[in-house]
């Protein structure tokens, strides 16, 4: 008894790797192993390199509207039909200034997930399941080791970007100082530079931090993924169906077609026996073939099957052992008979036909 559960509990223990079914089945449920570090990171490369090619033009937007709302739209008498037209034409400006930045994130958000994942789309996840709701299941996620993981890598992320964006604010630490004795456009630029610098010493972080996210996160996906050895079995049950009940069908499927065939019996022209062990049902009609066809074809006691439907609707039966054994190789149901056996088997269809006095 000691022995049949432990048994049970190896057979239900999660030691096998997913098999590709289930990984096609995950899949499909938009479960797959991605990190969130690589999306972040390479969406704020994608941005700052946007803001470096388009920073000229979207300046140039900014000082436009500027412009035009402190020399014109300053002047305009405040009433419903101008303020809608200042939001309208305030809205497409921002519209227009922020357009290639917003391309270029979505563009960014697109690479990093096909990089991971490649093409997936489905809706399963936003399907309602009343699971997600569950505060007992809630609370398991909350305090669970995985959750554990990610709160001491949030951290550890912000000690660590706090840390360079501290860094290089006390190296240029004497230069800001200076910026109260500079004009505006170069204090902007100076900032600019040092907010650039920030930037990109964070991805470059980030992207560091990324490649041990994303081997963590692998691992634990391909963890949750395993399988007991009862849950491949299960499986493939559900796929090749039940042995047991695969076998029935095809017991009942070879049943139904050796009635088909035996009902084909009386409308040979002759059988060919062993004469125990094989019988062969041999059809000859033009409008069908251009040669003897087989009808039916059996041994052992298919063959007396055979024989005795042929004796009771008085079909000649003619024995010929090698031309028995060997059009029962040769051909199967409904195959025109080899040519090498045409002269073998067109004698024994003349000596028939003479018997019936067909010729």
């Amino acid at each position: 008894m000691r022995l049949k559960l432990d048994l049970q509990f190896f057979a239900g223990e999660k030691t096998e790797k997913a098999t590709p079914k289930k990984r096609q089945d995950e899949r499909k449920k938009g479960k797959v192993a991605k990190s969130q570090d690589i999306n972040t990171a390479l969406l704020l490369l994608f941005c700052f390199i946007a803001l470096f090619v388009f920073g000229g033009y979207m300046l140039g937007k900014m000082i436009g509207v500027y412009q035009h709302s402190f020399t014109e739209l300053i002047n305009w008498e405040l009433t419903e039909i101008s303020v809608h037209r200042i939001f309208t034409s305030m809205t497409l400006e921002t519209a227009m200034m922020l357009a290639p930045i917003m391309a270029i994130a979505m563009i960014g958000g697109v690479t990093s997930n096909l990089m991971q994942i490649g093409f997936l789309f489905t809706t399963k996840p936003l399907k309602l399941d009343l699971k997600k709701i569950d505060p007992i299941q809630g609370a398991k996620r909350i305090f669970s080791i995985r959750a554990l993981v990610e709160l001491l890598k949030s951290l550890f992320k912000i000690v660590l970007i706090g840390a360079i964006t501290f860094t290089i604010i006390w190296l240029y630490k004497d230069d800001m100082l200076m910026m109260s004795f500079t004009n505006a456009e170069n204090a902007l630029a100076f900032f600019g530079r040092v907010t650039f610098i920030m930037g990109i010493s964070s991805i470059i972080a980030l992207l560091f931090l990324s490649v041990f996210d994303y081997t963590y996160q692998r691992y634990d996906f391909e963890k949750n993924m395993r399988m007991s050895k009862q849950d491949i079995k299960d499986e493939y049950k559900n796929v090749e169906g039940d042995p047991l009940i695969k076998s029935k069908i095809k017991e009942k499927q070879r049943q139904m077609a050796t009635r088909r065939m035996m009902s084909e019996v009386p409308n040979a022209d002759v059988i060919i026996t062993n004469p125990t062990h094989y019988a062969i049902a041999i059809k000859y009609d033009e409008e069908k073939a251009s040669a003897p066809y087989v009808l039916a074809k059996g041994t052992d006691k298919t063959a007396l099957k055979i024989k005795e439907i042929a004796k009771a609707n008085k079909v000649v039966t003619v024995e010929n052992k090698p031309l028995a054994r060997g059009l029962y190789s040769a051909a199967d149901i409904g195959d025109v008979i080899p040519e090498e056996f045409f002269k073998a088997v067109a004698e024994v269809l003349a000596y028939v036909y003479r018997l019936e006095k067909k010729v």
